[in-house]
């Protein structure tokens, strides 16, 4: 089992900076074309800015959660997580 997320910050053009519990810390970036289905709601910035963490994972209003696993392996090894 990958590190908690324990911090997150909202950045301008729908990204995030995460930071996990081993240190580890780095950049998601999501492109617009992503933001499809349940993360449809995520094109709406006042519901992009109210990311939060909750059980160790980055989470929004409606139940849209990210994979802290995924993220964790991609931030680990490239230093930023982009979602295409």
């Amino acid at each position: 089992m990958e590190p908690d997320v324990v911090d997150v910050q909202v950045l301008p053009a729908w990204a995030l900076w995460v930071k996990f519990s081993d240190g580890i810390s780095g950049k998601v970036q999501f492109h617009t074309s992503h933001l499809t289905g349940v993360f449809e709601a995520l094109l709406d910035q006042n519901v992009f800015q109210q990311a939060h963490i909750e059980s160790g994972a980055v989470t929004w209003p409606g139940q849209i959660d990210l994979a802290p696993d995924a993220m964790y392996k991609a931030i680990k090894s490239q230093g930023e997580w982009i979602l295409r």
